[in-house]
């Protein structure tokens, strides 16, 4: 599909980059959400955990048991449509067509996804996020156009059974510590306890999947909002 993505959209306003410090703000509790991961219906946990207070949602439907073809797109659009409504951008994981398709805010890759060089050229002005594991990955990702670096897993995780070694907190201080200024944004284990910690050492925001996905429905609210209250301790 041609064309680039949702150049209305506040996040890249007239196509232009969205600003770091803006950024920033959007990663503060960035939800990655995908049906096979909620133990709710995903309508009601995305409804609760923007009531909440999350900041960013990353739309990342793989595993057992997830949706494809036409299901995959319409729950796609029903959850844009409620981050559209809470003014929070909406990111679709590793599938550039499928965003474009949507019109996301933006797209977020792994090391093992598409040359993001490639992918910012497809996106224009969107949201383009990379998962980096090492310095000269995140340097690379700098240079290729994007606007945050998700780091992890900083802790043990069981919601991607393919993820990289574990880094601990160590791997925040070092790469701001080697000039590495781009927001930043924690991944991989990361519970209620551990998020003040992730903050603390070098990260502008966490995200979750089974500390707020994985939890009844009921308990999502809640949960976002102690994450919130954690971060901005």
């Amino acid at each position: 599909m041609d064309g680039h993505i949702n150049s209305g959209s506040r996040f890249n306003a007239h196509g232009r980059k969205i600003s770091a410090d803006v950024m920033r703000e959007c990663l503060k509790v960035y939800l990655v959400i995908g049906s096979a991961n909620c133990q709710d219906d995903p309508l009601y946990v995305i409804r609760e955990a923007l009531a909440g207070g999350a900041t960013m949602v990353q739309y990342r439907e793989k595993g057992d048991g997830s949706l494809t073809g036409a299901a995959r797109i319409k729950l796609g659009l029903q959850l844009q449509e409620l981050c559209r409504k809470a003014g929070v951008p909406f990111i679709i994981n590793d599938d550039v067509e499928l965003a474009l398709q949507l019109q996301a805010d933006g797209v977020h890759i792994g090391q093992e996804d598409a040359d993001a060089e490639w992918v910012r050229s497809r996106i224009g002005g969107g949201i383009l996020g990379v998962s980096v594991h090492r310095l000269e990955e995140a340097k690379r990702a700098v240079q290729q156009g994007a606007d945050y670096l998700g780091i992890g897993p900083i802790y043990p995780t069981s919601s991607k059974p393919d993820a990289h070694a574990v880094h601990g907190l160590q791997i925040l201080p070092g790469l701001r510590q080697a000039g590495i200024h781009l927001p930043l944004v924690g991944i991989g284990g990361i519970t209620l306890e551990r998020a003040g910690e992730v903050i603390s050492a070098g990260a502008d925001g966490i995200a979750v999947i089974s500390a707020v996905a994985g939890l009844p429905g009921d308990q999502v609210r809640n949960a976002v909002q102690q994450l919130r209250t954690r971060i901005n301790r």
